[in-house]
């Protein structure tokens, strides 16, 4: 490699060994990182409330007995079991929130110790001495050289690996999983307050006493019109469960890949990277 082109090469090096650190010391990139995963836990948050909401409900609806005398035979039956396979669901779309809300706890944490002043000053103690090392290569062993290449990368993966991947997660979400995460727990909602209407509506019983011919019959048609109201009630349940389903699949959906999938994507894109960096200062 000609004169020019090693310092060409050592002055790109300073120039952005020096902008990592100033990145480093003023914390704009842990600021928005922080900003946009309380955002994201704050979602899982409401959305496992949601989920809470719904499967309080749906316990509600499920039993609710239904007591009809027609012409004076009883029968009972609970429409709301219908609602078990969307029930079940619910449960799950719970465990799922509540791991969503571990993650983004689990990523906050890490942000914070990736911020830390201790983290910071060894990240720019490292990088001077990696850019002494690059301008009086003469100072330094070969291996002495190595290590400090080593220690400047993973100091710089620990200190941005965590908020880098936040960014990341926050901009795929924005640009792919907001509208659908917007319009899903929106419908979850109504969905939670159309089971609870259906629910709180009551069938009135109807019990068997001595009437004669006209009364009887006049209580058969009417608990005749009863049983078509039932009927009613038990296929909103039908629809209200399809739309359920639909709903909790996608924001499971949303907050799978935007809390675990992104993430550890990012991170997997930002350790290649940094392994690729260091194996290529090393062997320069």
């Amino acid at each position: 490699m000609s004169e020019s082109k090693l310092a060409i090469r050592k002055l790109v090096i300073s120039i952005l060994a020096l902008l990592m650190a100033v990145v480093a010391v003023l914390g704009v990139i842990d600021d928005k990182g922080k900003i946009y995963t309380d955002e994201s836990f704050k979602r899982a948050l409401i959305t496992f409330s949601i989920a809470r909401g719904l499967n309080g409900v749906i316990s509600v609806a499920q039993g609710t007995e239904i007591a009809v005398h027609p012409a004076g035979f009883g029968v009972n039956f609970t429409p709301g079991q219908i609602l078990d396979p969307i029930n079940d669901l619910v449960e799950q779309f719970s465990w799922v929130m509540l791991a969503s809300s571990a993650s983004l706890g689990i990523q906050k944490v890490l942000l914070k110790i990736s911020s830390t002043y201790v983290i910071t000053v060894l990240l720019v103690a490292m990088m001077s001495l990696y850019l002494i090392s690059v301008w009086r290569s003469d100072l330094f062993a070969p291996g002495l050289k190595r290590s400090l290449i080593f220690a400047s990368v993973a100091l710089l993966f620990i200190r941005f690996s965590v908020p880098l991947a936040a960014l990341g997660s926050e901009a795929m979400y924005q640009y792919f999983l907001h509208d659908q995460y917007l319009e899903s727990s929106a419908e979850l909602e109504k969905t939670q307050a159309d089971i609870s209407q259906v629910s709180s509506e009551q069938i009135a019983s109807y019990e068997t006493k001595e009437e004669d011919i006209i009364d009887r019959a006049k209580r058969f048609f009417e608990s005749a019109s009863k049983n078509i109201a039932i009927n009613d009630r038990i296929e909103k349940y039908q629809e209200l469960a399809s739309d359920a389903t639909k709903h909790a699949i996608n924001l499971i959906v949303v907050f799978v890949i935007q809390t675990i999938m992104f993430p550890l994507l990012f991170l997997w894109i930002i350790f290649r990277s940094s392994k690729a960096i260091w194996a290529k200062l090393v062997l320069s």
